[in-house]
């Protein structure tokens, strides 16, 4: 797997992710603001609710910002056995039931699947509970994460 390609594909979805925002703040403004929704009465809220609705969608479109640029100036190294895994690893687990997933370990931006060539690879930051626990592991160790009342095992199969 090639790193680069993959952080070109995490910058193709925040440009996407962003232009979507983008869209929806001003759709949600143009609502707040419109003559026809200007309150009559105290229950009157829709220009009230799209006025919020429109400062959440500034929000998330100011934190797809922040992750484009952290993207951009990110220069993932080669692994370094080390330093164990660090952010720009490309990581292979495999579960108790041997499973394997594929990771990315990113500046910014989890929750993001990718592919490359026939595998799917999931983009995690390292704020994420699993990228927290992997860090500094090496082939050949044992990660535990909690979550919620399951504990998850996994073995760090392969780092790139």
């Amino acid at each position: 797997m090639d790193k680069f390609l993959l952080q070109q594909q995490v910058l193709k979805r925040l440009a996407e992710d962003l232009l979507q925002a983008e869209q929806a703040v001003r759709a949600a403004h143009e609502t707040a603001t419109h003559k026809e929704n200007i309150a009559e009465n105290k229950y009157d809220t829709l220009g009230l609710e799209a006025a919020y609705l429109a400062t959440g969608h500034v929000r998330r479109a100011e934190a797809i910002r922040k992750a484009l640029a952290n993207w951009r100036q990110f220069r993932p190294r080669p692994y370094d056995v080390r330093k164990g895994i660090q952010i720009g690893a490309l990581v292979c687990l495999v579960d108790s039931d041997d499973k394997q997933q594929h990771l990315f370990l990113g500046p910014d931006g989890g929750s993001m699947k990718l592919v490359s060539g026939t595998q799917f690879v999931q983009v995690l930051s390292s704020e994420a509970p699993l990228g927290r626990a992997i860090l500094g592991k090496c082939e050949g160790d044992e990660v535990s994460i909690q979550v919620a009342p399951i504990r998850q095992q996994f073995e760090v199969l392969r780092v790139h």
